[in-house]
């Protein structure tokens, strides 16, 4: 039997000294190996015979290094920057905060940045570590509780392309139809994708529609998948809101094995349940009254709700986040093919359910509309027979004295099953004739499917059941990539390559009872006449030209075609340049066009649905512009946006411990689709509809800055990242939507979701101390101002949430080699929204002046008091405060 020596030794990055996890230590040639743990050191027994050792990691140069007769190594990596190619966005690894010397600005983000957020899911977690990502949880959830629109630099999430290694990531089936941050748009599950599995992020804050196609007008999140097996680890979490519930618990188990000098497979499961957290706000009686007893603030009405909110002064309402149970699959591998080549893929797959609640319905909603009441003779007595057994619909009262006879009113529930799931086999060879090539085939798809509970359908009276299964949707797609790539000369890079993709997108019909009359009160099911299954395809090709003219000046250009099989051709370009000023200093720019193409959800989606507007509960009906509806108004069909991009900045190392970058960005779209309100005319009537009907400006500037530092036995990194919005303005304001088309589809409401309602600004300040076994981090992030014009406020009035500083302490320990222990407290001093109204003429501040009408508007906005630190159309940060989460790691 062949002896045994054990080699170990410590890999750290040659330009700052600070350790570097995950770098892959193998003995060439075989399946001996392991990875460098996360203080960078390793330990490997290999055969007595071995002279060397190959160390290797993505955006570092490959090393080869002789095994000293102690057995000690020490390994300092230098790093090797990749240019953005289309085969992935990969330029480096999470040690650095953001790339200097790269013409276009691109973030890293391990996977440890994000679960210091102490946040549960990615999409929350990015939240707090990208300046210009936000996202926020709705104040009222049904099917929205299974997406949550986020978006990048205030464009919504249908503009910014999400990628798996590199790999197109498959849209929500779901359009965000709430009037919120979002409105009308679609985009990637990113809460799908679990954290522990991701080995870091690039977001890339340019256009990239040249190198990628459609979607990637604002950038290009590219998640990147644990890869090499390390060590089997398994996790448990748990935490909690200070004030709200919320309970939260997971299990989080990951492992897999190498093989070869480069093949691995690494596999991921986790299990997690989050329940409610529930905020119990007072409810005012006189508005109440005013809004859904039917006549008015009468003092008989406000007697009766008085009545029944002095025994439930919150109404019996639940205001927050929705009960939330998931379980997330995921495996990523490579099979080594020669000494060049290999075979990859990776696939996931995830199951959640969630159950959210509507508005409680107190029994004086709607006194007088009959709805919650006997109201004649002869109406059955629902105090006796109840719909469907089950729901007390119906009450006994006497109005005058207000006395109420055991009802105390009902809550519907929303449960939606969401599947979602995404795979991709490919071929890479990194030497074919001097040629790298890349072909693959990915697959993705996002299913729904709704329950609603506790409800009824009033058209159906005493024949109505108490659950309904209102439908869903769901949405696929098949992607084949071919990709090439040559260094021509030393200083003369070639790339070309195509993409094939199909789509379909499927609404679901409801069953009957769901839709029948007035449909699922909460929730009206899908008419069967609704229900389609759409598909469509398109190619594209590309060619990319990479020029080192010298040593420190670099240019770039990319051109693309693609054919829709629905709307038509794209032709996009774009320019890019980098001129290296010394070691230090670094100037980069960009020019370019993008398109996007519209989604077939927002082409072919027809429903009627329920939307909440000044007390009452009205239901509208969307025609897709495919509709009889939308000719009759003379809606065209959708086409594709365009954009003109222009960004240029400089990146500057004036040492190895600091990195300073700053960005303008300047992103113009024509041709923007948007979702109208109602409109009517002799023909139809309350329809709205999508429609390329908007002109945006949008410019800002991003700031990044970066230290590191060793003292002693520690470790101290501070960042600061910010992002700035100059304008973001839609051109002409909302009645230039309206002139273009030729309707009143568009008002001060929808120009706000679109242009403000996302902080004008936010800054993040962040620092990790680390000494021997304990760490230390420390993250300020503070929310600029949002303005919405809400539906129901005053058209002389604005709302402005102010500017808020959210704490958020993370302490983690290494009980030992083996095991770790850490705490974050997110929102640590417990900040909440606050907003203000602010008058937009002389007839508001009048309405400011009054005592009396400032109430009533804040009723309008706030559900007479059900949503008191934020309104329905959403605020800038959550309203649940204080959040705690723990984690116990082992590995084994």
């Amino acid at each position: 039997m062949a002896q045994e020596k054990i080699v170990s030794g410590t890999v750290t990055e040659q330009s700052t000294g600070s350790p570097l996890p995950g770098v892959n230590v193998s003995v060439k040639g075989t399946s001996t190996g392991t990875q460098t743990d996360a203080s960078g050191q390793f330990r490997l027994s290999v055969p007595s015979s071995i002279n060397s050792l190959t160390f290797s990691s993505v955006g570092y140069k490959l090393q080869d290094v002789s095994i000293p007769a102690s057995g000690v190594i020490t390994v300092a990596m230098e790093e090797q920057v990749n240019e953005l190619a289309e085969i992935v966005v990969s330029v480096g690894r999470g040690s650095n905060r953001t790339i200097t010397d790269t013409p276009l600005p691109i973030d890293n983000f391990s996977a440890e940045e994000l679960k210091t957020s102490g946040q549960v899911s990615f999409d929350k977690a990015l939240q707090y570590r990208v300046p210009s990502f936000n996202t926020v949880n709705t104040p009222v959830n049904d099917a929205t509780s299974l997406f949550d629109p986020y978006e990048i630099r205030n464009l919504g999430p249908s503009r910014t392309l999400i990628l798996i290694n590199g790999k197109r990531k498959n849209l929500t089936s779901l359009v965000y139809t709430q009037t919120g941050p979002g409105r009308g748009e679609t985009g990637a599950d990113l809460s799908a994708i679990p954290t522990d599995a991701i080995k870091r992020v690039e977001i890339l804050r340019d256009g990239a529609s040249a190198q990628y196609g459609s979607d990637a007008i604002a950038g290009v999140m590219n998640i990147i998948l644990k890869d090499r097996y390390d060590a089997t680890s398994v996790s448990l979490t748990t935490g909690s809101t200070l004030n709200y519930g919320g309970l939260s618990y997971g299990l989080n188990y990951n492992s897999g094995a190498n093989f070869g000098n480069k093949g691995f497979i690494n596999y991921h499961m986790s299990f997690n349940r989050e329940e409610a957290a529930i905020r119990k706000d007072k409810i005012d009686a006189v508005s109440d009254a005013r809004d859904l007893t039917g006549d008015g603030d009468t003092p008989a009405n406000i007697a009766i709700v008085q009545s029944y909110l002095q025994k439930f002064p919150d109404g019996n309402n639940k205001n927050g986040t929705p009960d939330n149970t998931s379980s997330k699959f995921l495996v990523n591998g490579a099979i080594p093919v020669g000494e060049n080549s290999e075979v990859y893929f990776n696939a996931a797959y995830v199951f959640r359910k969630t159950v959210s609640n509507a508005n409680f319905r107190q029994p004086y909603w709607r006194i007088d509309h009959g709805l919650l009441h006997k109201t004649d003779a002869s109406q059955p007595d629902y105090t006796t027979n109840t719909y469907g057994g089950g729901v007390q619909a119906e009450f006994d009262v006497d109005k005058a004295a207000g006395l109420y006879k055991g009802y105390i009113g009902y809550q519907p529930s929303f449960e939606g099953d969401l599947s979602d799931y995404n795979g991709t086999i490919g071929f890479r060879s990194q030497d074919v004739g001097g040629w790298k090539q890349d072909m693959s085939l990915t697959v993705g798809g996002n299913k729904m499917l709704f329950t609603v509970n506790n409800t009824v359908n009033r058209s159906l009276r005493a024949n109505s059941p108490i659950s309904f299964k209102p439908g869903g949707f769901s949405f696929n797609h098949l992607v084949g990539n071919m990709d090439f790539s040559k260094a021509v000369r030393e200083n003369f890079f070639v790339a070309f390559g195509s993409e094939f993709r199909s789509e379909s997108w499927e609404l679901i019909a409801g069953d009957t009872a769901s839709y029948s009359g007035d449909g699922a009160n909460s929730f009206p099911g899908f008419q069967q006449r609704n229900a389609i299954k759409a598909t469509r395809y398109n190619i594209g090709v590309y060619a990319d030209l990479t020029w080192d003219i010298t040593d420190n000046f670099l240019i770039g250009g990319t051109i693309r075609s693609e054919k829709y099989s629905d709307f038509g051709a794209a032709n996009v370009y774009k320019i890019t340049s980098r001129y290296k000023v010394g070691e230090t200093f670094t100037i980069r720019g960009a020019v370019s066009s993008g398109f996007r193409a519209p989604t077939l959800h927002q082409q072919y989606l027809s429903l009627s649905q329920a939307s909440f507007s000044g007390g009452d509960i009205v239901i509208t009906g969307l025609a897709n512009n495919y509709s009889r509806e939308a000719s009759l108004l003379g809606v065209p069909r959708l086409k594709a946006e365009k954009s003109q991009n222009v960004s240029f900045g400089f990146g500057f190392n004036p040492n190895k411990n600091l990195s300073i970058t700053a960005d303008y960005y300047s992103i113009n779209i024509s041709d923007r689709i948007v979702y109208g309100s109602e409109v009517s005319n002799a023909l139809v009537d309350n329809i709205s509809f999508f429609v390329n009907a908007a002109e945006t400006k949008t410019t800002g500037l991003d700031v990044v800055a970066s230290y590191r530092t060793t003292m002693g036995l520690s470790k101290l990194s501070v960042n600061l990242a910010g992002n700035y919005r100059i304008k973001n303005e839609l051109v002409g304001g909302w009645q230039a939507v309206n002139n273009k088309i030729g309707l009143p589809i568009y008002n001060q409401t929808s120009e706000s979701l679109l242009t403000t309602s996302r902080p004008k600004y936010k800054y993040i300040l962040g620092g990790d101390l680390m000494k021997g076994k304990l760490g230390i981090n420390l993250n300020n992030t503070l929310f600029g101002p949002t303005q919405f014009n809400n539906a129901d406020l005053s058209s002389d009035l604005k709302l402005e949430f102010l500017p808020k500083v959210l704490t958020d302490l993370g302490i983690s320990y290494d009980l030992n080699p083996k095991t770790s222990l850490s705490i974050t407290v997110q929102n640590l001093l417990n900040i909440m929204p606050e907003f203000e109204l602010k008058a937009l003429n002389a007839a508001g501040q009048a309405i400011l002046n009054d005592e009396g009408q400032v109430k009533e508007q804040i009723s309008y906005i706030t559900f007479n008091g059900r949503y008191p630190v934020l309104s329905y159309d959403g605020s800038h940060f959550s309203q649940m405060g204080t959040t705690f989460l723990a984690k116990f790691t082992f590995q084994f």
